[in-house]
């Protein structure tokens, strides 16, 4: 195991090997190199299945092919070109009993699945749309597939530009390049430690999983942060973790203890967030006293039942305090989501001061190191085996002190 010193900022390299001593568990933060590149949406990186837009639980979709592309939809034995050169530039989809009926142009096809793709069976540009909700571009293959009465869509995409889709649903546009790196990397970790929270794909596309939308414009920020950090993910007792991280705290970041969640692979210490001490979210909320019943100050579980019934804007976060008002119950409280981790607000502030990628993430996930995982190491950790994992990479893991 070699170690180098590197002089300009509080961190050392060290070999990939390292991670093959030992089984690691969850992780997803944001990180960064100062290598400023197009995210790149080749083959060279691990896929990732996402189930897309099933919030909405659609019973139909529209597929269809952006200019200077086509799109091979694949239903059964039979195949179909949507371009719109061929004057055929989308097709409906459906549910039909226990299939999916494929409508595009004079041709109906009906199947126990579809994928969409490229002519050569290549990741390829496509839109969807649930019709009269929500329509949304992706990069990958697509799938759809009939479950309980509604349509599943999948896109199967590089974990890089997944990474860049997060990053840009996660933060508004002038987010300093070093806080959109650190959330890059955290985004990266969770993809790569996260998985088995469903059963038909890896991730949704939800905060039940990591937000994602679509995929950000190569030359932009998003971009250059997702690419500088390529490959960067954050460890802890030799293995990634999937990371939390939260919108803004109350001036100091919580464990999974004291929100009564069960421990992690990572402990999460609570640590201090001087902009959000000095600068709070302060919010108010009007419930039943009947909801206030089921809801306790400091327990997420609680927290997340009743905004699943309320929607987010009732209990934004864990720290408030309950007052009676006129026969209602009057919430007061301070930040935005669970408080857990990396909290996006704080590290915005501390990139704006000057902080780069590896301070946030040091400040916000204490004990941990940012090292390169590649497909080959992680192969390695998913195995258990105790072996060596090695590939040439230009960018050497990094220590976080």
């Amino acid at each position: 195991m070699k170690f180098t010193a590197i002089t300009r900022i509080p961190v050392v390299w060290i070999s990939s090997a390292l991670l093959s001593l030992g089984l690691g568990s969850l992780a997803s933060l944001p990180s960064s190199l100062d290598v400023a590149q197009t995210v790149p949406i080749g083959d060279s990186s691990p896929r990732v299945r996402i189930g897309v837009l099933g919030l909405f639980h659609p019973r139909q979709f529209t597929v269809s092919a952006p200019p200077s592309h086509a799109l091979v939809v694949h239903a059964g034995q039979e195949s179909v070109v949507i371009e719109r050169s061929s004057g055929v530039d989308s097709a409906s989809v459906r549910i039909s009993a226990d299939a999916v009926l494929l409508m595009a142009g004079p041709r109906a096809i009906q199947a126990s699945a579809l994928t969409v793709t490229g002519r050569n069976n290549e990741p390829v540009d496509f839109v969807l749309a649930v019709p009269e909700k929500i329509t949304r571009r992706y990069r990958g293959t697509l799938e759809i597939k009939p479950s309980s009465g509604t349509l599943i869509a999948i896109v199967t995409m590089d974990r890089e530009t997944a990474v860049a889709s997060v990053v840009a649903a996660e933060y508004a546009p002038d987010t300093p390049l070093e806080a959109l790196k650190a959330q890059a990397v955290a985004a990266r970790s969770y993809f790569v430690a996260g998985r088995g929270r469903h059963h038909d794909f890896d991730f949704c596309d939800t905060t039940h999983c990591q937000f994602l939308r679509e995929p950000p414009a190569p030359a932009g920020a998003v971009s250059k942060a997702v690419a500088a950090t390529h490959d960067l993910v954050l460890t802890y007792n030799s293995g990634p973790f999937a990371a939390m991280y939260t919108r803004s705290c109350s001036g100091h970041t919580r464990t999974p203890a004291e929100l009564r969640l069960p421990s992690a692979s990572y402990p999460y210490y609570s640590v201090e967030c001087k902009y959000c001490r000095a600068h709070p979210v302060r919010w108010i909320s009007r419930i039943s006293a009947q909801d206030a019943a089921r809801l306790h100050s400091s327990d997420e579980a609680a927290r997340l039942n009743s905004v699943r019934r309320l929607g987010w804007a009732a209990v934004p976060s864990n720290d408030f305090v309950v007052q009676k008002e006129r026969g209602q119950i009057l919430l007061k409280g301070t930040g935005q989501g669970h408080g857990i981790g990396l909290c996006q607000a704080g590290a915005k502030a501390m990139a704006e001061e000057g902080a780069d990628f590896q301070e946030i993430l040091s400040h916000y996930y204490p004990n941990t190191t940012i090292v390169n995982w590649p497909s080959a190491a992680a192969s390695v950790w998913q195995s258990g085996r105790r072996q060596t994992a090695q590939r040439p990479d230009s960018h050497p893991p990094i220590v976080v002190p």
